[in-house]
């Protein structure tokens, strides 16, 4: 079964507003609709440890409506439970020219990349030319349509998790990012 997990968001500024100024439009229902959600789909094999760690992303909710607290913080509990342990860089907190493929190229730079990965859709409309000047690498990335990826294009990456655990994950992920090398 496939369900969308998306909660109702406010743009104070119209279609303008910058990601970190994007709000919830009601944090209590989304707060329910994220916890009661994600148990009712993935309430089986790998959910005690999932559960443990949800818990204080589910309290975030209760504190703030801006919803890059609340995506930042659900990245890292994806990643964390990965065990990745790197560093998150907010783009607003970097010097970088206005532009799609301009402000992708100076915040790559920024954080030291050398390669770009980049999704289908940006392939569409990002130029390399700015990324190649720096000497960084553009790839295009493609999502592999066995095991876990089967059907990664259409829903979450939490399906992933919560139908592997995060052992298996992490090997899945190694591996395509071993053959995409």
């Amino acid at each position: 079964m496939r369900q969308w997990l998306s909660l109702a968001t406010h743009l104070p500024e119209g279609r303008q507003t910058l990601i970190r100024d994007a709000r919830l439009a009601d944090p209590a229902r989304c707060q329910r609709r994220v916890g009661q959600l994600l148990q009712q789909l993935y309430g089986r094999r790998h959910w005690p440890l999932f559960q443990e760690r949800l818990g204080p992303l589910l309290s975030l909710f209760d504190t703030t409506d801006r919803l890059s607290v609340i995506s930042e913080s659900s990245t890292l509990l994806m990643l964390r439970l990965l065990g990745w342990r790197g560093q998150v860089v907010s783009g607003s907190d970097l010097p970088a020219r206005s532009g799609r493929s301009l402000r992708f190229v100076d915040l790559a730079e920024a954080c030291g990349a050398r390669t770009y990965l980049c999704g289908t859709g940006g392939m569409r409309y990002l130029s390399v030319d700015g990324f190649t000047q720096q000497a960084i690498k553009v790839t295009a990335f493609r999502t592999p349509s066995s095991g876990a990826w089967a059907s990664a294009r259409e829903v979450s990456a939490v399906r992933a998790l919560m139908a592997l655990g995060p052992v298996a994950l992490v090997q899945e992920l190694s591996a395509v990012a071993a053959a995409q090398s």
